[in-house]
């Protein structure tokens, strides 16, 4: 496995996989990997010949009130599980690299980033359009593959790929959850035990929600207010969200269509901020 700062020596290193005839597998990540990101370098390897692991703490998606500077990091033990995984290369670019000097061209999707974690996390989605676009461009991957725990994310790279005409095909991998049902997610390294256990909450209301519907209820907004009701149940969440939307437009709906509808949240356990779905 090789670890690579450059974008002109990875570039270099991808010609040469191209000329062999390899297709090319891209796991993006911010890194202090679990085995969420893992579980996507599997499916990588099943899906193609090389695969990438881009680590990058990407400033551009944080709010300037955010958890930028104290987002958790460990590049040696990243590095460590990527090899035991069977990575072909890890892509650690520092932000000079990807930001140079004078840096100033955006990426914005305007639909289907701005309702949800685009209301309550201005800026985000431009901060991740444009990681992702520069990501396809300097890797040019065959796959992108993506945790289903993001699933506005993942519609908003779908978005991307469709309107920019990039031949890149998006691959998802099933949420990850702990024994107790919490998605697995690098911010849980911020939850004290009391937290750990009270975020239990938020897996059992989405669960609820999906019952409901496997029951036989169909009125949407009946769902959702049960959903809600279970996650206010624990004094410790403060709810941001909770809808039932189009699992490409991430659009509120009337009805749900199995397969293409999800219920999601985000929600504040205390000043820790968490998100989760499920697909109906």
């Amino acid at each position: 496995m090789k670890s690579i700062e450059s974008i002109a020596e990875l570039q270099l290193i991808i010609k040469e996989y191209r000329s062999e005839g390899k297709s090319i597998g891209l796991v993006p990540t911010m890194g202090f990997l679990h085995e969420g990101h893992l579980s996507l370098i599997d499916l990588a390897k099943k899906k193609s010949d090389i695969v990438i692991v881009s680590n990058f703490v990407n400033q551009l998606q944080f709010s300037p009130n955010e958890d930028f500077k104290v987002y958790p990091r460990d590049l040696i033990q990243d590095l460590k599980l990527c090899q035991e995984r069977g990575a072909d290369i890890v892509f650690t670019p520092q932000h000079g690299e990807i930001y140079p000097k004078g840096f100033s061209t955006y990426i914005n999707e305007e639909k289907v980033s701005t309702d949800m974690c685009g209301i309550s996390r201005p800026g985000h989605f431009r901060g991740v359009t444009t990681i992702v676009l520069k990501l396809l461009n300097i890797v040019q991957p065959d796959y992108i593959i993506l945790g289903q725990k993001d699933a506005q994310q993942i519609a908003v790279v779908r978005r991307i790929l469709i309107d920019l005409h990039i031949n890149t095909e998006v691959i998802v991998g099933p949420t990850i959850r702990e024994e107790d049902g919490i998605a697995k997610s690098s911010r849980n390294n911020y939850l004290s035990e009391v937290q750990r256990r009270d975020a239990r909450a938020i897996y059992k209301a989405l669960l609820t929600g999906k019952k409901m519907f496997d029951d036989g209820t169909r009125n949407v907004d009946r769902i959702m207010a049960e959903v809600i009701h279970v996650l206010t149940e624990v004094r410790r969440i403060r709810v941001i969200y909770v809808t039932i939307v189009n699992i490409d437009t991430m659009k509120p709906v009337k009805e749900i269509v199995p397969e293409k509808t999800i219920i999601a949240t985000a929600v504040w356990m205390e000043e820790v901020r968490l998100i989760d779905n499920i697909i109906f």
